[in-house]
């Protein structure tokens, strides 16, 4: 293979040639779409920023489209991967960007993240059956700020509207408070369904996470525990729906919160004061 001029990497081999050999497909069981855009890729890893000498964490890399979009943009990559037919591509990856590459296998729910890839921007397309999962774990927790610097992040598009949706629309619900009380999320841009491999029966979105100092005083752990019953019965009124937490009611009352409203009016930090009291 040769040489790019002026670079010290070899120019690998078309993504399709690389899933061909290695007779790679998609799996429907991992939530696994293949992306092979080399445009969009880097598109998707110029999100965050530069990441020259930067480090990057992503889920679920496949074949390593977006991998390889990273490490041209200068990213040191630590990757978790579960498939191991996977894996000779990636290997692949790391012979051709020496020492540039970590490999995890794994399942990216059992990682200790702070531990592998502290203080990295997280870039993934991530497997669908795994995405909310995980965003609500990486903004959960018990202290804060995060191990994570940003997330860059592609979920189905009605996932990515939730995340960024204000109070009073039809998106919103629990996945935007829990994403904007410790972070300030925005729709970077949608991904057509013909850009995958096989294309999905949705549309995609990027979406890019900043963490924000949180407020103080206030459990994660509350937090999600008050957004889930109020958002469990959203057509109800909180009077109703907040019954199914002990002490819920009595928290939104001491909030100011008229418990005749219905959860999708409460703002971000109306649920955040609740579950400060709540917490107390």
């Amino acid at each position: 293979m040769r040489r790019e001029p002026g670079e010290g990497f070899l120019t690998l081999p078309p993504l399709r040639e690389v899933i061909a050999r290695h007779g790679l497909s998609a799996d429907k069981a991992l939530g696994q779409n293949f992306l092979l855009d080399d445009n969009l890729l880097d598109r998707i890893a110029r999100v965050p920023g530069d990441l020259a000498g930067a480090r990057a964490y992503e889920v679920g890399p496949g074949p390593g489209g977006l991998t390889r979009a990273l490490l041209r943009a200068g990213a040191q990559v630590t990757a978790v991967e579960r498939d191991r037919r996977c894996w000779p591509a990636l290997a692949e990856l790391g012979e051709a960007f020496p020492g540039r590459l970590a490999l995890i296998e794994g399942d990216a729910l059992a990682v200790d993240e702070a531990a592998v890839a502290g203080g990295t921007h997280v870039v993934a397309n991530l497997p669908y059956n795994v995405g909310t999962a995980l965003l609500v774990r990486w903004l959960g927790g018990a202290g804060w700020l995060p191990w994570w610097t940003s997330l860059t992040l592609m979920f189905q598009r009605e996932v990515a509207e939730r995340i960024v949706a204000r109070p009073d629309t039809p998106a919103y619900g629990r996945l935007s408070v829990l994403a904007q009380w410790r972070s300030r999320p925005t729709l970077a841009f949608a991904v057509n369904r013909a850009a995958f491999v096989p294309p999905p029966k949705v549309t995609s979105a990027v979406v890019h996470l900043v963490p924000m100092p949180a407020p103080a005083g206030v459990a994660a752990a509350r937090l999600e525990a008050l957004t889930a019953a109020a958002f469990g019965q959203r057509r109800k009124m909180l009077r109703q729906s907040l019954r199914a937490l002990p002490g819920a009611p009595e928290a939104a009352e001491q909030a100011g919160i008229d418990l005749t409203r219905r959860a999708e009016t409460l703002s971000v930090a109306e649920f955040v004061e609740a579950a400060r009291r709540l917490s107390a």
